[in-house]
């Protein structure tokens, strides 16, 4: 059954308590300065209330230092973190290369009391001199929707006016995640402060601890699902996520600059730490060292859900080309795509390439149209419709026009950049505030590949499979290998009961069930995992041989993605 709250057990020696009064208890009496750093979305009023009240409580002295107060003015914020290039971009910035003490002109002092804590919070918190370090956060799905509500503060250093996501997404998250990446060696405590009323903390040896274990075994992230006007409803239904929510769209399995951990024992003695640390502190352990040469910390490849069952086409768009991507919008590597059909709804198409006859002066004209008059067009007339056939893969490389139709569950597994939908048209469909939804489509011309359209299209994106290796009652195929992209796709075919045999060979492999009840995951080192359907599985490079025995009545159909 797919599990909404995958847990993983913390290390023996690692100290994870719950509540104001406990956490309050790991800080000394004093006298020392604790600098608590995090993100701008981390409730810090709480925060600072809990702390202070439970110290005082105890009879330890509190002073406080809030460094937010000792930023330069959000104008200077702004100008210092702005490229000329993004000035005329209504949609993307490149991303953020500023270090945190660009809030800055000077750190503010941090004397040690004479007795007591002084407490020092906020973002850049770390930059002064302190004698304790803990790291408050939230996962980013909360900073999504504090922009999405509008809350003042929701941009580092811009506590006016209206909350930006291009801000959030380009210069933010950038500058906080490289600043958190580097504290994360020397954290005396992680906090997760989701409920701020009632915080879960874990000690910076036991995360390290926690992270070098979680390394060298299957990892399976915490899994959520946002809404967007496209959304479907197959993810409500099917595996009981937001019943609430307008619809089920983006289904985050693993998308590692967002991806978090559960670690604990149960709902009450958990915290959630981010996938990325993992990435930080145990590179080689989790990618592998020729993977990790090639792409530093950054994990390359994520799973994702795309969920219109129930909902509409998704806007048609491409994705920047590898020199735009990097010069342009600043990350090494670019954004190919491919989609796994896990479900196709009667009559439903994925839109994948130009038609043969497609004039793309004429593609730009209608376009533009489109979004000068809100004049309708069919995408059609320019682009393939192919059947959405349920177990196909079908590859986009950078560049190549694509879109999923209504009724489909669709597998995206793709390169990690993930914010850079060059969209061309989008059926005319409002965002969620009734606004037109922003079209790219200068970006999206300046990248389309005019030269992948018509059979060629279907001869090299639409494979048939190929088998790689079989064994008694399994196989392994091969259904999307592509020279200009990075990562492979095979596929796993298991007789229930059958065993598959495999081994990472120094580089990760990322496993989903598209097909029937699940498989129990078995590495060498003694390491078991039961991944259901719809399930997503990291299994590090470090666990070398591992094996996969079907579970259930049928057969059992697992995709496996690696880098190449």
């Amino acid at each position: 059954m797919y599990r909404l709250d995958p847990r993983h057990t913390p290390a023996p020696q690692a100290v994870l308590v719950t509540g104001w009064r406990a956490v309050s208890g790991q800080l000394p009496a004093g006298p020392a300065v604790v600098a608590v750093d995090g993100p701008p979305t981390v409730d810090w009023a709480r925060l600072r209330d809990g702390l202070a009240r439970e110290l005082t409580a105890r009879g330890t002295p509190v002073s406080l230092l809030d460094v937010r107060s000792h930023y330069v003015p959000p104008a200077a914020v702004e100008r210092r973190t702005e490229r000329p290039e993004d000035a005329d971009d209504p949609y993307f910035r490149k991303l953020a290369e500023n270090p945190l003490d660009d809030l800055f002109d000077a750190l503010p002092p941090s004397p040690r009391p004479r007795e007591g804590v002084l407490l020092v919070y906020g973002p850049g918190a770390a930059l002064v001199e302190h004698d304790l370090l803990w790291y408050a956060d939230v996962p980013k799905r909360y900073a999504e929707a504090d922009v999405a509500a509008g809350k003042r503060g929701a941009n580092l250093g811009l506590p006016d006016g209206k909350p930006d996501f291009r801000r959030l997404f380009y210069v933010d998250w950038p500058m906080l995640d490289r600043h958190r990446d580097a504290l994360a060696p020397r954290l005396d405590a992680w906090l997760d402060l989701q409920e701020p009323d009632r915080p879960a903390w874990i000690d910076g040896a036991g995360l390290r601890a926690t992270y070098a274990a979680l390394a060298r075994g299957p990892v399976r992230t915490r899994p959520y699902f946002n809404s967007t006007p496209w959304g479907g409803h197959w993810a409500q239904r099917e595996l009981g996520f937001n019943p609430g929510a307008e619809n089920t769209a983006l289904g985050y399995e693993l998308i590692a600059p967002e991806a978090g951990i559960l670690v604990g024992t149960g709902p009450e003695a958990q915290v959630e730490v981010p996938f990325q640390l993992m990435c930080v502190l145990e590179p080689e352990s989790v990618m592998g060292p020729e993977v990790h040469a090639r792409f530093g910390t950054s994990f390359p490849i994520r799973f994702d859900y795309l969920d219109t069952v129930g909902g509409g086409d998704l806007s048609l768009h491409c994705h920047p080309k590898e020199p735009y991507m990097r010069e342009r919008f600043g990350w090494p590597y670019t954004q190919h795509e491919t989609y796994y059909l896990t479900l196709g709804g009667p009559g439903a198409k994925v839109f994948l390439g130009l038609r043969e006859d497609a004039d793309v002066d004429l593609f730009r004209k209608e376009v533009r149209e489109s979004v000068a008059g809100r004049v309708p067009m069919d995408p059609e007339d320019h682009v393939l419709a192919f059947p959405a056939e349920q177990g196909q893969l079908y590859m986009i490389p950078a560049g190549t026009p694509h879109a999923s139709g209504a009724g489909n569950l669709v597998l995206e597994i793709s390169a990690t950049p993930y914010l850079y939908s060059l969209r061309f048209y989008d059926w005319l469909r409002p965002a969620a505030d009734g606004t037109p939804r922003p079209l790219p489509h200068e970006h999206g011309f300046a990248n389309l590949e005019s030269g992948r359209r018509g059979a060629s299209v279907a001869r090299d994106l639409v494979r048939e499979p190929r088998t790689l290796r079989e064994g008694d009652g399994w196989r392994e195929e091969v259904i999307g290998a592509l020279d200009e992209m990075f990562y492979e796709v095979r596929r796993y075919v298991i007789d229930s009961g059958a065993e598959a045999e495999d081994h990472t060979r120094g580089r990760f492999h990322l496993l989903n069930v598209v097909e029937g009840d699940g498989v129990v995951v078995r590495t060498e080192a003694g390491h078991r995992y039961e991944l259901a359907f719809a399930e997503t599985l990291t299994v590090p490079a470090a666990v070398g041989r591992y094996t996969l025995r079907a579970v259930g009545g049928g057969p059992v159909r697992v995709v496996k993605a690696l880098v190449r």
